[in-house]
């Protein structure tokens, strides 16, 4: 079977796999001159590695990880400590710490209840909410407790955390940050299910919120070894190569895909072959899908999602801005210093952010140079139409008060990244939009993180997405 595939970022990448290890010819078109779509990289004329965004694996990522195993990159993962580090104004620090001598769901109880990010009242009021959530029946039934979740898609975490006896010092202090970092949002306007699928498997599975980073960049870490992979199988991708218009026939009242159109530069070609997949992104596949094709539901709705903008943000500095203990180690430039792991922080713009020198230092730890903070503006409303240089002094300023110690030394670089359309909103009401694999069109099939799949708009969802597709591609054979 020859399959044509629209995109090359994760989704389609995992397509791939599966269908080149069915014995599948695979062709991949990806319009920007690089792979791996949101999770994408690629070095600037000065050398800078740059990142599309903040890529943290969590421990539930299992498809991924199988994906990185087959491939070889997941010995490319460096372990962090099983803690969730909150930095607060004034350099003052809290935690989810959920190192214990027993597993899930203890090590969670003990991380909640040990966290000094929230006060008394507040933990107390977590623990009724949690307490009284499907988080629970969870514990026995995983899969009950996640049709359970799944229909509290319609109300965002806010509301449901509120009728379930939660704080607001709880949502602005802890869940926020952490909504933010999931699916740039707040807790006001992201779905209760979404927050919920991911509580539920830390609670569950005591790996699952353990966090890793790749040891560099993706281009390098994640996405060559996936690209070799598939070369070694014949699969050809191809880069700046734009999906023009999708061709298709109709026949016996059925319609079928005949070819897609392809631009490199001002030249054009049709591809032809047996089965096409479209892995793209909500603004790419709201592009390319033909007006006729509304009249099914499953394409018209595509039409009600929607895409988030977010801004990264990445400031080299000539010290390390994390070391908050010694002064010494702040100021030297012989070793990295710090704290190695993911923030979070909810007293900035960013949500999230890492020092990328000590967490990835394989492409950006240099000798002779301080930290690389990588932080992600959300939302990213606000700074989409600023000015790079005005975005970068803003985010220096709050780092300055998360880090007061930061003063002390130079910003000596910045890069800044925006995408007008990132993750799909994960709002609330949303997940009934969200198309499956498998289209009205026997030969034509979806791929991507905001497609159907059990899980949030993330690599893992990325990746679910495109190994389902393929499962459901090679059914057809099959029939």
């Amino acid at each position: 079977m020859r399959v044509a595939i629209v995109g090359a970022g994760l989704a389609g990448l995992a397509t791939a796999v599966d269908l080149a290890d069915a014995g599948c010819e695979v062709q991949i078109f990806e319009s920007r001159p690089f792979v791996g779509g949101k999770v994408g990289s690629w070095v600037d004329n000065d050398g800078n590695h740059v990142e599309m965004g903040l890529h943290v694996f969590f421990g539930c990522y299992y498809q991924l990880f199988e994906l990185m195993e087959k491939v070889g990159a997941l010995s490319h993962l460096r372990l962090k400590e099983h803690s969730h580090t909150f930095i607060n104004k004034g350099g003052r620090t809290g935690a989810l710490d959920f190192r214990f001598f027993t597993g899930a769901p203890f090590n969670g109880l003990k991380a909640f209840f040990t966290t000094s990010q929230l006060s008394l009242q507040d933990k107390l009021q977590n623990a009724i909410a949690l307490g009284t959530s499907p988080i629970v029946r969870g514990l026995v039934d995983f899969d009950g407790a996640m049709k359970t979740i799944r229909n509290l898609d319609k109300i965002s975490f806010a509301d449901w955390f509120r009728r379930h006896g939660g704080s607001e010092g709880s949502i602005k202090r802890m869940w926020n940050p952490i909504a933010y970092a999931l699916g740039f949002i707040d807790c006001e306007n992201i779905s209760a299910r979404c927050m919920l699928t991911i509580f539920q498997f830390f609670a569950v599975r005591s790996e699952a919120s353990v966090l890793r980073m790749l040891e560099g960049s993706p281009d390098g870490y994640l996405h060559k070894p996936i690209v070799d992979y598939l070369a070694a199988r014949g699969t050809k991708i191809y880069t700046r190569r734009q999906v023009r218009e999708i061709q298709f026939a109709e026949n016996d009242g059925q319609t079928h895909v005949t070819g897609i159109v392809v631009a490199q530069g001002d030249t054009t070609e049709t591809i032809t072959a047996d089965a096409y997949v479209c892995a793209c992104d909500i603004p790419g596949i709201q592009r390319i899908l033909p007006s006729d094709w509304r009249k099914w539901s499953e394409f018209d709705n595509i039409y009600k999602l929607d895409a988030v903008p977010v801004a990264t943000v990445q400031l080299r500095f000539d010290g390390w801005v994390t070391e908050l203990q010694d002064a010494e180690k702040r100021k030297q430039l012989n070793y990295a210093a710090g704290i190695d792991n993911l923030l979070y922080t909810a007293d900035a713009d960013f949500s999230c952010f890492a020092d990328l020198a000590l967490t990835s230092p394989s492409d950006y730890y240099r000798p002779g140079e301080g930290s690389l903070l990588q932080l992600v503006l959300t939302p990213g409303d606000p700074f989409i139409k600023e000015s790079n240089e005005a975005i970068a002094q803003h985010v220096l300023k709050q780092v300055h008060e998360l880090f007061p110690s930061s003063r002390e030394l130079n910003m000596t670089w910045y890069g800044v990244v925006k995408l007008a359309q990132s993750l799909y909103r994960e709002a609330p009401g949303m997940d009934a939009y969200r198309p499956n694999q498998k289209t009205p069109i026997p030969n034509f099939f979806l791929a991507g993180s905001y497609t159907q799949q059990d899980y949030i708009d993330s690599m893992e969802g990325a990746t679910i997405s495109g190994r389902q597709a393929a499962k459901a591609i090679l059914e057809t054979i099959k029939q």
